[in-house]
């Protein structure tokens, strides 16, 4: 769902090249890449290309599971059968997503138990958009519609990144986003078009979620050191910037269709560019968040930690069990 890089405005970036490639070898991955191969887990790669697409799958993967959290605690409180059917159906689907996402980035040669440790002790980030709370059901309508809308825009060109098992998983991945996407919107739609009271809280989860959903792009790219060669390898197919302009472009009118406003004054159609010119972005609150200050990161690392350590068990069974079928079939 989440795939730009995160880290802190004061943080350095590691260099592209960490070590000397073999000129050969190099210049044969490029022009592998620029004409649109597919990259596999047993072909020659440069290191900083594994390390960038580790640092980048194995954060897709954490903010899938992230992810489920803010939504989880609604299954309950959903208004009525359907909906907490469809609601932990979308749960699961994250779930799922994240085993796709790690099972990929094992490929590159790490491993799961050092993807999670990197996201338990901080070193690894998610998407700052789930460290903003979930206050009424609205909120997992505009969620849907707009988390996973930006998702989506993400998330498409990556069908076509250069590294083939990512690429792979994403076209499932997407998939199942579009209909998180409607999901999202038919709550949002449905209560727009219910009793005033329902209206406003629509109107205020849009209030609350339209500004962490455009930072969920990323920073600038001017401010993004790593967008250039990401986009020279097809690791990414398109800048933060862009994604973020063509977001904006197609979900102001989906607002609008429902009879609700988006909440930058800013906000005007430039006929010359064909786009939509909105407001200056709160970066300093997207870094912020970044850091682990969001309203609730503490809340969702804590469950987090909390669900791996109680699941021990599980993973232990699972582990010895395979041992045994393992070893039974040696011996026949």
């Amino acid at each position: 769902m989440y795939t730009t890089e995160l880290k802190d405005k004061n943080q350095k970036s590691a260099p592209v090249t960490t070590v000397a490639e073999d000129p050969a070898k190099l210049a044969a991955f490029e022009a592998r890449v620029a004409a649109d191969d597919f990259i596999e887990p047993k072909d020659w790669m440069p290191e900083a290309y594994r390390k960038t697409l580790v640092r980048q799958i194995s954060q897709h993967a954490h903010s899938e599971v992230v992810g489920m959290l803010p939504e989880g605690n609604w299954i309950t409180r959903a208004p009525s059968l359907r909906r907490k059917a469809v609601l932990l159906a979308k749960v699961q689907d994250e779930g799922g997503h994240g085993l796709y996402l790690y099972a990929a980035a094992e490929t590159l040669g790490t491993s799961r138990d050092e993807m999670i440790e990197a996201l338990h002790t901080g070193r690894a980030k998610y998407s700052t958009i789930f460290n903003y709370p979930t206050l009424t059901w609205a909120d997992i309508g505009a969620i849907g519609w707009l988390v996973d809308g930006a998702a989506i825009m993400n998330q498409v060109p990556l069908q076509r990144t250069s590294y083939g098992p990512y690429a792979r998983a994403m076209v499932r991945i997407c998939k199942e986003e579009s209909f998180h996407q409607r999901q999202g919107y038919e709550i949002m739609m449905a209560l727009a078009g219910g009793s005033p009271e329902q209206k406003r809280m629509a109107q205020n989860a849009l209030d609350r979620w339209w500004w962490p959903s455009l930072m969920m792009f990323g920073p600038p790219d001017e401010n993004s050191p790593n967008t250039a060669q990401s986009v020279r390898w097809r690791i990414k197919r398109e800048t933060n910037d862009e994604i973020r302009q063509r977001f904006v472009d197609v979900t102001v009118p989906q607002a609008e269709a429902i009879g609700l406003k988006v909440p930058d004054p800013a906000l005007t159609w430039n006929e010359a560019r064909g786009s939509y010119d909105f407001g200056p972005i709160d970066w300093e609150e997207f870094y912020a968040v970044v850091r682990g200050e969001g309203l609730v990161a503490k809340e969702r690392m804590k469950a987090r930690v909390e669900a791996w350590e109680k699941g021990a068990w599980v993973r232990e069974a699972a582990n010895a069990h395979a041992a045994k079928r393992a070893h039974r079939a040696a011996a026949e």
